[in-house]
């Protein structure tokens, strides 16, 4: 006789979410890297999730599960790293692997596949501190590989070695952070105009404004060809000043020699911008501030009680800017540089916001694409120190390590790790 089996509404779920899991996912144990409020060092997290990638290991980014928290295959090698590392790991049996995929199907949650650990270079010069800059910091402590660029590598083209991108606080306009005005007789920077004058030189540029202008273009290409690309502070709008006035003097004659065209401001061409549009740039040296893109004046007087929110994104339809907000917090507190924060009637309609002070004309952090790559700018110096200032110590992150702010940047440095067709918005 033939016995007639029915599959229960429960058991057909249950038979779609295996079907739906990663190999191997139904058979083994895993180890899961909670990055909710349980987690005991998120930045260290990052470090053990792209170490993973560099063993050949596949990781899944569980998008909005407990804070965006990592799950890949059981090794001892990952158990002890994250007990070394201070990181909390849970190891999880094939049932409880199916009932986490089972509340991520039923939610606005998604798991993204990342493969490989993408080649990261951080653009900044030979003599750099890591205290200079915020990203560099969370790389050196995550234990995160990276190489040093700078103007020459990018020009000879090196950027195509590279999957990921982080610009430095450079000023690209050539007006040496418009420092002038309190700095001109300080030693450090004296220095770094004679370093910047004697690259332009030696790489055949009359002036420093002139190499900067190339080295942006290279990197707008960079690009369109595919890069990552991620800016902080000043580089974010630096850059796109430089771009906008590439056919324009705006260099007063104490950086350059000669003097600014009058008319700049109305030449500026937007088009030639990925994020910025309708600013002008500020032609007097002793006023520290590039362009009204920035509202670092406007912050400032909101005070260090200020508070940036991130966007809710679909884990299912918009992975790449859910990627790049995940957090155990959805407020950060606000923190200044050269460029605190970007003005909102400033921003192109193209461009995807991703943070703002609510109620503010301030932008905190954004995201757009470019040609076949993509560029994301989170305003600010460093997110664990209100206002920093020039020859101030280093933020140490041993006491930040669950900072939602450089969570941010650690974001960004996984991205590209994600698989092409996951990437696609």
């Amino acid at each position: 006789m033939h016995k007639n089996y029915y599959l229960i509404p429960e058991t057909l779920c249950l038979i779609a979410i295996i079907m739906l899991l990663p190999q191997n996912t139904a058979c083994a144990s895993k180890i899961l890297i909670p990055m909710d409020l349980s987690q005991t060092d998120h930045l260290k997290a990052y470090g053990i999730a792209y170490h993973a990638l560099q063993y050949g290991m596949n990781v899944d980014w569980l998008l909005n599960y407990r804070g965006g928290s990592f799950l890949l295959d059981y090794t001892s090698k990952i158990e002890k790293e994250c007990a070394f590392e201070g990181v909390r790991m849970e190891v999880v049996e094939p049932s409880k692997v199916l009932e986490i995929y089972r509340t991520i199907e039923e939610n606005n949650m998604e798991p993204i596949l990342l493969q490989k650990a993408p080649r990261i270079a951080v653009y900044i010069p030979e003599n750099f501190e890591p205290w200079d800059d915020a990203v560099t910091l969370a790389l050196e402590y995550a234990k995160i590989p990276y190489d040093q660029v700078w103007d020459e590598d990018v020009l000879k083209g090196k950027l195509s070695k590279y999957d990921w991108l982080h610009l430095h606080h450079e000023d690209f306009t050539g007006q040496y952070g418009k420092f002038y005005a309190s700095y001109r007789n300080t030693e450090w920077y004296q220095q770094e105009v004679n370093k910047n004058e004697e690259m332009a030189k030696r790489l055949g540029f009359k002036k420093v404004s002139k190499l900067k202008l190339a080295v942006a273009r290279a990197i707008k290409e960079y690009i369109n060809q595919g890069g990552f690309v991620f800016s902080m502070c000043s580089a974010c709008d630096t850059w796109e000043i430089a771009l906008a006035a590439q056919n324009i003097d705006i260099c007063h004659n104490v950086f350059d020699g000669d003097p600014f065209d009058p008319d700049a401001n109305s030449r500026l061409d937007y088009t030639q911008c990925l994020a910025f549009e309708n600013f002008q740039v500020i032609l007097d040296p002793f006023v520290y501030e590039h362009s009204t893109i920035d509202v670092t004046m406007e912050a400032a007087q909101r005070g260090p009680s200020t508070y940036f929110s991130l966007f809710d994104f679909s884990a299912k339809f918009d992975p790449v800017p859910c990627m790049l907000v995940q957090n155990h917090t959805s407020l950060i507190k606000e923190f200044l540089g050269q460029c605190s924060g970007f003005r909102r009637s400033c921003v192109k309609s193209s461009v995807l916001i991703l943070g703002e002070v609510s109620g503010t004309e301030e932008i905190k952090y954004l995201h757009g694409n470019f040609g076949k790559g993509t560029f994301t700018y989170l305003a600010g110096h460093d997110p664990e120190d209100y206002q920093h200032f020039v020859g101030d110590p280093p933020t140490d992150l041993r006491n930040y390590r669950n900072s939602p702010g450089y969570r941010l940047i650690l974001n960004n440095v996984l991205f590209p790790a994600a698989r092409k067709k996951e990437l696609k918005t």
